[in-house]
């Protein structure tokens, strides 16, 4: 099996290396401290085509597949996991279930300003309550004549409530099954809909610039033809764009772990202790060796799910391995990074101090470190 890049991949990898190098990192901090959506850097992404680079181009896309944009994701992160998750969520969580599971005219209607990085979506699964366990859902959809009536609340839903949000698409109970379980739906509300209400943004830990928010849902009232993908299939909907998204988070925490890896070494050239650079120090270098060993071999494994996906075959529990693996990479590479920055390391002006914030929330979001072991102990026949 050979995992080298192509041409075309290789070129798509250093086009985002570049605008993440010269256009994120120097405005990014900035975004950081204040706690501010980027938009102007999310406009310059979407004119390079980032958000439509796994969708076909009848939709406005750019014709490539979902390891396009993990490469892009990757790069990203390398030197903010801010504008990566933005891309992230807007694609695979926002985009993606349109893609897959809507009608001609929902795709006709939303595609082509979601692809363009002209709007955005959010993908309204988590709840206040439930957290892991996404089949307990509470918020619930009544259909009354031609609409739905949604009730309930939704938790930590990025980019839902940014100026250019178009949409969220919203898992909710819409009835009971034969056996007595919930049936679960997924639902397109708009941005503005009446009962619709965005909360103020969190105060984060991290991912300081990216736009995350509760939302609420009171009476709230969509036609009946917002309904995404066949009624009742909601769970099975979500389970897929989870698996997923879970590739993509885990070329999202390589890149993180890589940043590290590139921060230290740069660091390491030029900070000098007892009289030489501190890598001079084998303490050092072997620190460092171990960082790309892991970022290394984590980026192997997101790389042997995407594969699998493209290739039509059964790939959850590699998607699982990836996410766990790199998720758990990314929390190493980042403590270590600030150990070997030393005091500067806890100063929020050096970029480590930022992937050291942003790196635990990869083994919390889009299923936590326990639920992909979970997946990986099921999927073994345990």
């Amino acid at each position: 099996m050979d995992f080298r890049l192509d041409e075309e991949q290789q070129a798509l990898r250093e086009s985002v290396r570049d605008f993440a190098r010269e256009v994120v990192a120097p405005v990014i901090g900035e975004h950081y401290e204040n706690h501010t959506f980027p938009y102007e850097v999310v406009r310059q992404m979407g004119k390079m085509g980032l958000f439509g680079l796994p969708f076909p181009e009848e939709h406005g896309g750019m014709g490539g597949d979902y390891f396009a944009l993990c490469l892009a994701l990757e790069e990203l992160a390398r030197v903010d996991s801010s504008v990566a998750i933005t891309l992230e969520a807007a694609v695979s969580l926002g985009a993606m279930p349109i893609h897959r599971f809507g009608t001609a005219e929902q795709k006709e209607r939303w595609l082509p300003k979601l692809l363009s990085g002209e709007a955005l979506a959010g993908f309204g699964l988590t709840e206040p309550g439930t957290g892991s366990d996404a089949g307990g859902t509470q918020t619930r959809a009544v259909l009354d004549g031609d609409e739905w009536v949604i009730n309930g609340s939704k938790a930590f839903i990025t980019n839902s409530g940014t100026d250019i949000t178009a949409l969220v698409t919203v898992t909710a109970v819409t009835g009971t099954k034969p056996d007595g379980s919930k049936e679960l739906s997924t639902i397109i509300v708009p941005s503005g809909t009446p009962g619709f209400t965005v909360a103020p943004g969190y105060s984060k830990v991290g991912w300081n610039a990216s736009d995350t928010h509760e939302l609420t849902f009171d009476d709230c009232r969509v036609p009946a033809a917002n309904l995404l993908g066949e009624r009742g299939r909601g769970f099975a909907q979500f389970l897929r764009i989870l698996d997923e998204g879970r590739i993509a988070i885990a070329a999202l925490a390589v890149g993180l772990a890589q940043g590290c890896v590139d921060e230290s070494i740069k660091y390491a050239k030029e900070r000098q202790a007892f009289g030489q650079p501190i890598g001079n120090y084998q303490a050092i270098q072997f620190k460092i060796a171990d960082m790309e060993l892991k970022a290394h071999t984590a980026r192997l494994a997101y790389y042997d799910a995407a594969a699998r996906m493209l290739a039509g075959e059964p790939f959850k529990r590699q998607a699982a391995i990836a996410k766990l693996h790199a998720s758990t990479v990314a929390v190493d590479n980042a403590r270590e990074a600030t150990q070997i920055h030393g005091g500067y390391g806890f100063m929020n002006e050096y970029p480590v101090a930022r992937f050291w914030r942003d790196s635990k929330i990869l083994e919390i979001g889009e299923g936590t470190s326990e639920v992909q072991r979970m997946i990986i102990a099921r999927d073994l026949g345990m």
